[in-house]
């Protein structure tokens, strides 16, 4: 039966490239719903509808997908969201329902660069303790911060996007709220004047954060970096063109077979 009603698409969104996509779907007729996950007060709103929240599990994104009657899902959340992306995969296998990730390439390091990757933040912790850090700037989102409370003899220049709550109780720290992209010159000042000896971060991936590795690069500057969850195998793009040619032969697909 060919479907006659304008195609629903779910973005699983909150990162730049989830805005970027819906901003360029929104010339479109299709019907576009960006969910957010809502760990940030007062998110940018992206094109077309936003929900903010969770969807209570599989089980729950299985009914929210048949209740909206979503043709396709994008799965743009952040490179370490791993979980939302699970579920993504298990309800849109449960419906045949397409499911694309749409996620930016991670780091590689380069010449100069001294990077200690980590699955875990003990292993950051451990790793920091080997290279006897003194000064360490935590590049990391607020949820992300408690296990580094234990490094009761290490100097953290805390920055995140929101401040934690309730207040974590590191022995020395300061805290820095701010939001990417920053400029070189910027982190070249922070890391000089903060008399940083290490940093500890994620492999985000994207240009809106690189400059502090560019920056840790050119002072010798050790970097603890976490490396990337797994994620179902399900197909990917890097980049927004991708992802709309892959939506418009997935939609073309389900709407002259479903």
């Amino acid at each position: 039966m060919r479907m006659t009603e304008s195609p629903s698409i779910l973005i699983l969104g909150g990162t730049s490239e989830g805005y970027a996509l819906a901003e360029a779907l929104s010339g479109s007729d299709w019907r576009l719903i960006n969910s957010l996950a809502g760990r940030t007060s007062s998110p940018r709103l992206p094109a077309g509808e936003t929900r903010i929240g969770g969807f209570g599990g599989v089980a729950g994104l299985i009914d929210y997908l048949r209740a909206q009657r979503i043709t396709a899902v994008i799965d743009a959340t952040h490179p370490f969201a791993a979980t939302m992306g699970w579920h993504a995969a298990e309800a849109c296998q449960a419906l045949a329902r397409p499911l694309l990730r749409l996620e930016r390439p991670a780091w590689q390091p380069e010449s100069g660069d001294r990077w200690h990757s980590v699955p875990d933040w003990d292993a950051a912790c451990a790793t920091l303790r080997a290279l006897g850090a003194r000064r360490v700037l935590l590049a990391l989102g607020r949820q992300d911060l408690e296990p580094f409370v234990k490094l009761t003899t290490v100097h953290f220049m805390i920055r995140c996007v929101s401040p934690p709550d309730p207040p974590l109780a590191f022995a020395d720290a300061e805290l820095r709220l701010a939001r990417g992209p920053f400029d070189l010159d910027s982190e070249r000042a922070l890391l000089d004047t903060r008399r940083i000896d290490a940093i500890v971060c994620k492999n985000s991936g994207g240009e809106a954060t690189i400059a502090k590795l560019i920056a840790a690069r050119e002072r010798a500057i050790p970097v603890v970096m976490r490396q990337r969850p797994r994620r179902p195998a399900v197909p990917s793009r890097t980049d927004v063109g991708g992802a709309q040619d892959w939506l418009a032969a997935a939609i073309k697909v389900t709407t002259t077979t479903g």
